[in-house]
């Protein structure tokens, strides 16, 4: 677990799925974590551990989809030697590693029938046999899991125990998508970048651009906070000047003209046609096709919303280089200035 990251946040979905946690971290209970990929589910299961009365005793963590279903097991439980080819001497599990302390499991419903079957077995009992052995070993372990497949919906599918299930969803705490944590984008954004920024020496922080922060801001963060983190950090990177505010971030690192088309047998199934690739970074907040204008100025002024969003874009792509910026959009020197001055970009530069 990265333990340099801390809770960054003020949206009320964030501290509500914080305060839970604070509250049941006493609780010798299993916790169930939900969320998406990036919203912080092992902070969460750190912060239920170092908040509980085994905080000084061992935060063991298993991710369950890391390993093949047959080791997944040994893993867990132990093994004795001769076990299975490879076993060459005794080894202790993780249950066994955890004895007093706190067992994280990542991605939990990526375990097998008969590891569900065993570690409810050991969650009911308190008891693990290493596989080879048949004497089993009391151990004193709590259970955090974390996961972001529906599980009651694997459970009705037969696809997970639902005994299991209801053994481990004492509380259940799931975090909210970073889209929905109103206000946190601009503040995780300026903690990441300063943070970048210190890093690489400079004297101060300039900030970013507001086309930038816009941009930020409308951008729906499949990747949530680990994508945010990873998008602020190779801008401020990237660009060369400390002393002027960040005009330009990239959502997507493959993004390149040079990309290599993808090979004919990856196919979006049912239309043939190819794979398409990350959605571009947001531009401006424009209606959907369906949305009907009024008057001929809703049409005129969501134009010039658009117009205004991709040249501040390309502006901050080419460092406020009007030349370039002017060839990478196809217009003229003329054209580009006129744009520039029709949208009062010449102040923000």
């Amino acid at each position: 677990m990265e333990r340099e990251n801390q809770f960054i946040g003020q949206s009320g979905a964030f501290l509500d799925a914080v305060e839970r946690a604070s509250r049941a971290a006493p609780m010798q209970r299993p916790v169930l974590v939900i969320g998406e990929r990036g919203t912080g589910k092992e902070l969460i299961a750190e912060r239920l551990h170092r908040l509980s009365n085994r905080w000084d005793e061992p935060l063991v963590t298993m991710n369950c989809a890391a390993l093949p279903e047959t080791l997944i097991e040994a893993e867990l439980f132990g093994h004795e030697a001769g076990a299975f080819t490879g076993a060459t001497k005794a080894r202790a599990g993780r249950f066994e590693e955890a004895d007093k302390g706190t067992l994280f499991l990542d991605e939990l419903g990526t375990l097998s029938m008969g590891a569900q079957e065993r570690l409810l077995r050991a969650v009911e009992y308190g008891e693990v046999t290493r596989i080879g052995s048949s004497r089993p070993i009391r151990v004193d372990v709590r259970i955090v899991a974390a996961t972001n497949d529906d599980l009651p919906a694997l459970a009705d599918s037969g696809e997970f125990r639902a005994d299991l299930l209801d053994r481990l969803s004492f509380e259940v705490i799931t975090l909210p998508p970073l889209r929905v944590r109103d206000g946190d984008i601009a503040v995780l954004a300026e903690y990441f970048a300063r943070r970048m920024a210190t890093e690489l020496e400079w004297f101060g922080w300039p900030g970013f651009a507001p086309h930038v922060m816009e941009n930020l801001e409308n951008y729906q963060w499949p990747g949530n906070v680990r994508e945010l983190r990873n998008v602020v950090e190779r801008a401020v990177y990237r660009w060369d000047d400390p002393a002027t505010p960040i005009a330009h971030v990239q959502f997507d690192p493959f993004e390149s003209p040079w990309k290599p088309a993808a090979p004919p047998h990856r196919r979006s199934e049912g239309t043939g046609g190819p794979v398409p690739s990350e959605a571009a970074p947001p531009t401006a907040a424009l209606p959907p096709p369906s949305v009907q204008f009024e008057t001929v100025d809703d049409l005129r002024v969501a134009v010039d919303a658009h117009e205004r969003a991709i040249v501040e874009h390309a502006l901050g792509k080419h460092r406020w280089n009007q030349r370039q910026t002017a060839k990478a959009l196809g217009l003229s020197y003329d054209q580009l200035r006129h744009a520039i001055k029709k949208h009062s970009l010449m102040d923000e530069g």
